[in-house]
């Protein structure tokens, strides 16, 4: 890897756009477009639409807010061109491999104050590892071992929200929007990706919050989708077939056709009872610092519901038994090996990367939108700029190979950025100075008018001008 690759690779970004650059309408939009996305992969500070006018462009400020929140240009659209991208630069890349291209579902929460934000509410929150007041989105990510990038997604609206007419219209929620719980979501992104006929997933991954859904989980087996579903440890199963298992005539007619009791097992006590040789030892992936292993065993089970489906129970442990145990359901046809099951376990960690490098490197969490357009056009662009790195990884080739924050700090120096004169500086600090003094006169009116009657008289006045 030389100067020149990097220069050249770095040049990708107007090719990148220019792609994409038609699906957001008139000529201004798409110079907003290149704007925000020059911001999320260049900018050093938080990446707002705010902090990236002023610091890398000279134009604006409100334009590139409208072009965020309220402008038309309609997100799925672009999302559909980006399956298409993803196919052509990524999806060539699962010849190394067997398992073919892997969707992984999860949810992601951002942190938010006030009520006013689409969807905004106390829930929980992943990355804070509690309830708090956030807005959670729900999201649909392919897995190739090029690379990963978004393929779908869509903001989760608690049922407060539905029927409150005001919130809604306040923030521009659709009225075809529903409630929808989040496993709900995961199979509306699943058909919409479907339905775009750009990419066909061999394989769907998801945590135990769809795993355990039993709905979700038959819905996906009518779609004739292949899953590996993470399950609470408290999940039972049958360890026979249920049409078999028919008990002795109990004299009081025809038999009862139910399982007798004994073949209801905890995925925990099928684990507990598995002779050491059932386990396996498989290697996911070559980790930071040291290979990532664990050990795997399966064991051919009927779900509990329906007719009782023959599925696969896969168990996961750390090498030797140690560690935390993991358990996951699969309508993988009965000839799946063990070490593909294992491997298609390993892919939700991509998802895990992708919102980390997201939120770290590309400000995916980083938004002042309050808007239900304005959640989802920020998180499609963050998917752009993300799609583009990776892009120039693949490009540079270098072994080991690039990490997403090597990629984004050699565009940064090969990039040009604008030089803040004096002048400039005076500028951004008088803007921020009267915007905060404009919300400071906005909140205090709002409190004036919710609080009537009541005088205030601040606790320290400042000191009267001396008379000489």
């Amino acid at each position: 890897m030389t100067p020149d690759d990097v220069r050249a690779a770095a040049g990708e970004l107007h090719s990148f756009h220019q792609r994409f650059a038609p699906l957001f309408g008139s000529t201004a939009a798409q110079g907003h477009a290149l704007t925000y996305l020059r911001g999320l992969l260049l900018h050093d500070g938080r990446k707002n639409t705010e902090s990236i006018v002023l610091t890398t462009t000279t134009q604006a400020v409100r334009p590139l807010q409208q072009f965020l929140g309220d402008s038309g240009w309609d997100y799925r659209v672009v999302q559909r061109d980006l399956q298409a991208a993803f196919v052509e630069d990524l999806v060539p890349s699962t010849a190394a491999w067997t398992l073919g291209t892997v969707g992984v579902l999860d949810e992601s929460g951002f942190p938010k104050k006030g009520t006013h934000s689409a969807g905004v509410d106390r829930q929980w929150c992943g990355r804070l590892g509690k309830k708090d007041n956030c807005q959670v989105g729900v999201f649909l990510v392919g897995v190739t071992p090029a690379g990963c990038a978004l393929l779908d997604h869509q903001l989760y609206l608690p049922e407060e929200w539905i029927l409150d007419r005001q919130r809604r219209s306040e923030v521009g929620i659709p009225r075809s929007v529903v409630f929808r719980t989040k496993p709900e979501l995961g199979l509306d992104l699943h058909q919409r990706v479907r339905e775009a006929r750009q990419v066909t997933l061999d394989w769907l991954v998801c945590d135990e919050l769809y795993g355990r859904n039993e709905d979700f989980l038959t819905v996906l087996e009518r779609r004739h989708q292949r899953y590996v579903g993470e399950v609470p440890v408290t999940t039972t199963v049958w360890t026979a077939d249920p049409g078999t298992q028919i008990p002795p005539a109990t004299g009081k007619g025809r038999p009862p056709t139910r399982p007798v009791r004994d073949s209801v097992r905890s995925v925990a006590s099928v684990a507990a009872e598995l002779p050491a040789s059932a386990w396996q030892v498989v290697c996911l992936r070559e980790g930071a610092c040291e290979p990532v292993v664990f050990e795997y065993a399966r064991v051919r089970v009927w779900a509990m519901r329906g007719q009782g489906p023959a599925i696969w129970l896969l168990l996961r442990r750390g090498v030797g038994g140690t560690g935390e145990w993991k358990y996951y359901v699969s309508n993988a046809p009965e000839e799946t090996t063990l070490e593909t099951l294992a491997l298609v376990s390993g892919c939700r960690q991509k998802v895990e990367e992708y919102f980390g490098d997201g939120k770290g490197l590309l400000g995916m969490g980083q938004y002042e939108v309050r808007s239900w357009a304005g959640w989802h056009h920020h998180m499609t662009m963050v998917a752009l700029a993300r799609l583009l790195v990776t892009r120039i990884r693949i490009r540079l080739k270098k072994k080991p190979s690039l990490t997403l924050d090597m990629a984004v700090r050699l565009l940064k120096v090969t990039l040009p950025k604008r030089v803040l004169t004096l002048e400039d500086t005076l500028a951004i600090v008088e803007y921020y100075a009267r915007r905060n003094e404009i919300a400071k006169q906005s909140h205090a009116k709002t409190w004036r008018r919710k609080h009537t009657g009541i005088k205030l008289r601040p606790l320290f006045q400042p000191h009267p001008p001396s008379r000489c």
